[in-house]
């Protein structure tokens, strides 16, 4: 799915925190969004995922507006994993997890055996499976982390939405989270904080400051020691390991 924004502008009072951003991702691309803390990555992904509606601008999924579609219809072609998931009530990560199903069903529809199904692949996709019955409450915050990445891969979109999904995560399952995204069939945008995981990762990166967009391109053609030194005010050089994977290093 192709996935557009458009001269996005969104102001909080008298702050402007979005300055006129537009991106846009290719099917099945892996796009990243980067930036310096306050740039307005999260604010632009929650315009797109339908949290905040921008005062101007326009979001289009493959080609239709996004708020023509009814919040259903965008609910089928758009999974969301955002930074904090919060319940008032004490779901088990099953339940959770088949939250990702309601897109697709009727009002009142109850689950039947090929949701039941879904969500059992999804958990055991990102390995929580084994913890299926447990409360969502007592879980750690990165165990949260994959059930609703479970979740959303329950809700079988073209589309994923991530905002900084490896915050609480250890480096083990940050790297099996983004495997995880990386190998699905779908487009994938996603706010990432870590420029070496943006690097292994993004076929394209946007680089946001100060709520405009200061670079787009591969990793190869963002991330240089001049680029890097003008957004974020450090001292680093690139380097590839054996493989050939760009790194970041940074100098104190």
């Amino acid at each position: 799915m192709n996935v557009s924004a458009e001269n996005i502008r969104l102001s909080y009072g008298a702050q402007e925190i979005l300055k006129g951003v537009s991106i846009q991702s290719g099917s099945n691309e892996f796009v990243g969004i980067i930036g310096p803390n306050g740039s307005g990555k999260s604010t632009l992904l929650k315009c797109i995922y339908r949290i905040l509606r921008p005062d101007a601008g326009q979001i289009n999924l493959d080609g239709a507006d996004l708020h023509s579609m009814s919040v259903k219809s965008s609910a089928l072609k758009m999974a969301v994993v955002a930074q904090h998931n919060y319940y008032n009530f004490d779901f088990s990560v099953r339940e959770v997890a088949l939250m990702g199903r309601s897109p697709h069903k009727r009002t009142l529809e109850r689950d039947n055996a090929r949701d039941y199904e879904i969500v059992e692949d999804a958990l055991r996709t990102v390995g929580m499976l084994d913890f299926a019955d447990r409360s969502f409450s007592t879980l750690s915050g990165g165990e949260q982390q994959r059930v609703i990445l479970a979740r959303a891969l329950a809700q079988q979109t073209p589309c994923l939405i991530l905002d900084e999904p490896t915050n609480h995560l250890d480096i083990t399952h940050q790297l099996q989270l983004l495997k995880i995204v990386k190998q699905l069939d779908v487009t994938v945008i996603s706010a990432i904080h870590d420029l070496n995981i943006a690097a292994m990762f993004c076929d394209r990166l946007y680089v946001l400051q100060k709520g405009e967009i200061v670079g787009c391109g591969t990793p190869e053609e963002v991330l240089t020691p001049a680029f890097l030194k003008r957004v974020y005010q450090v001292d680093a050089e690139l380097a590839r390991d054996s493989s050939g994977q760009l790194h970041v290093l940074y100098r104190a």
